[in-house]
């Protein structure tokens, strides 16, 4: 009855993922003639139209750039955050993890008008750096968080005998503890680079041109006010999904070896 349940389960959740791929392949009039009908897939000129006449590589490094540099700041930042908090023993060790929570229960996006007039007094708007700032300080909570959880299971003893040998505190979290934070890191990477990628609300707010464009921001381009290509869209849908998808592919093993960290010994 259980592999049942999550059989459907698997089916529901692939259900709109192929039909977007079946579009992709397909030009508009056929997606609304045959729109449960397997395509050819031997025809690409979608995609081949995505790419000479529309800006679609141009968003999609943008969006690269965009999140792998939050992602590298969120994980450096948040784990050395993380790392004080559950190794160190200090008075403020506890309000300063709970000041990370609070992070956690308010939206950023409430914030919005005050963020608005920060980065224009900063002068970030229209500017990939703005984006950058706003997703670290979105994704450290929760990365602090997780890394804190795991950090405190580790034993102390790893690092009393790396003392006990000369080893400096820099040289006993980067090379001792951190190796053994793989499977929390991959599931901290994870979880802020899905909602980084797929973001489209704040670029909306403070990027202004074409050219520093995000893909979720940039695929609106193919909506027109009175008709849509969407086969175009389906397609950029599609390329707009795969890094995503082969990085949880490729980092899986990890991914689930943190989540059932702690279940068994």
């Amino acid at each position: 009855m259980v592999q049942l349940l999550l059989i459907l389960n698997s089916a529901l959740m692939l259900y709109p993922i192929v039909i977007m791929v079946f579009a992709a392949f397909k030009p508009t009039a056929e997606i609304f003639a045959r729109p449960f009908a397997p395509p050819d897939f031997s025809n690409i000129d979608n995609f081949v139209r995505i790419v000479e006449e529309a800006n679609f590589l141009r968003y999609l490094g943008n969006s690269i750039l965009v999140t792998g540099v939050s992602v590298v700041l969120i994980l450096v930042l948040g784990t050395m955050a993380a790392y004080a908090i559950a190794r160190y023993r200090f008075a403020l060790a506890t309000p300063i993890f709970l000041i990370f929570l609070a992070g956690l229960m308010l939206p950023l996006k409430l914030a919005i008008i005050p963020l608005f007039v920060q980065m224009n007094g900063l002068g970030l708007i229209d500017s990939r750096l703005s984006l950058i700032l706003i997703y670290v300080a979105m994704g450290l909570p929760s990365t602090v968080f997780i890394m804190t959880g795991f950090l405190r299971t580790l034993p102390g003893e790893l690092e009393d005998a790396a003392r006990i040998d000369g080893a400096s505190e820099p040289r006993i979290m980067w090379s001792i503890m951190l190796p053994l934070c793989k499977p929390p890191l991959v599931i901290a990477g994870i979880h802020n680079a899905v909602p980084v990628w797929n973001d489209f609300f704040f670029p909306l707010i403070f990027i202004q041109s074409d050219a520093r464009k995000t893909l979720p921001q940039g695929l609106t381009t193919f909506v027109g006010e009175y008709a849509t290509d969407w086969g175009m869209l389906f397609a950029g849908l599609t390329i707009a999904a795969l890094p995503i998808t082969l990085v949880y592919i490729v980092l899986s093993r990890q991914f689930i070896a943190g989540m059932t960290q702690g279940v068994v010994k």
